[in-house]
């Protein structure tokens, strides 16, 4: 058996070669330098090597992307990048407002993450602006007008002639309103001056101020906002939202009524 003998001269020669490999980048640093994990998924500043000339590359699974791999990081990581894969649009969503400007969005859903660098996913929403045009928008641009409760009247016939035809009396109901802008010239009546910012208002929709559609004129809508005028106020006027309505109901006294 043949044995070799290293002499100095022949270790000087080694050398010699392995700088020359190293200056033609024969020695640049890999992935398989690394010590356990020699790579890493996602996103990893930490995952990196650096070759004999203090360049740097990385071992991490973005590398891919920013394209500062190590030369050897295909085949010492074994990771193929997967690209994020997205499902269809969904359908458009009712617009947010009954009346008026509103939002409509639709989304989308991921059928296959993203791993290894591959491309990030889309966006998954989608909003934009509509214009809502419904039946009951018209009764959001009403404006109500109102009086104390003071004025409630009783139209039954106190005399009962039996040739004067009773009209039917229908329920009433309430809604509560909550103040949202106020004029000035409300504070000039007592009744009046109670309308102001914030206040929570019940205003009852009586029989006699019913349309034929068993409603009131200005009642408005859930949440949106709408106007109103004292009537025996000149100037007062304003803005309130519905908070709630109620059927079959009276308000308290010192209340208002719709006219």
């Amino acid at each position: 058996m043949m044995m070799m003998m290293i002499t100095p001269g022949l270790t000087r020669v080694c050398a010699v070669i392995a700088l020359v490999m190293c200056a033609c980048g024969a020695c640049e640093a890999g992935c398989a330098d690394r010590p356990a994990p020699r790579c890493c998924p996602g996103r990893n500043n930490e995952c990196v090597e650096r070759s004999a000339r203090r360049s740097v590359c990385y071992c991490d699974a973005y590398c891919r992307r920013s394209g500062d791999c190590c030369e050897d990081y295909q085949t010492a990581c074994h990771i193929s990048a997967i690209d994020c894969e997205v499902r269809q649009w969904g359908p458009w969503s009712p617009c947010s407002s009954v009346c008026g400007a509103g939002t409509t969005e639709r989304s989308r859903q991921v059928a296959t993450p993203p791993h290894n660098g591959g491309t990030p996913c889309p966006d998954l929403k989608q909003r934009r602006g509509c214009l809502a045009h419904t039946e009951t928008c018209s009764a959001a641009k009403e404006v109500a007008k109102i009086l104390p409760d003071s004025f409630r009247r009783n139209f039954k016939d106190p005399w009962r002639r039996p040739h004067m035809l009773m009209k039917e009396e229908k329920k009433s109901y309430c809604v509560q309103m909550r103040v949202k802008q106020a004029s000035a010239a409300c504070k000039v009546k007592p009744w009046s001056a109670g309308l102001v910012h914030e206040r929570s208002v019940c205003v009852e929709c009586q029989s006699d101020a019913m349309t034929p559609d068993n409603r009131c004129r200005g009642d408005g809508l859930q949440n949106i906002r709408s106007f109103w005028s004292a009537a025996s106020a000149p100037g007062c006027s304003g803005s309130w939202v519905r908070e709630s309505f109620t059927e079959d109901c009276r308000c308290p006294s010192y209340s208002m009524i719709f006219v």
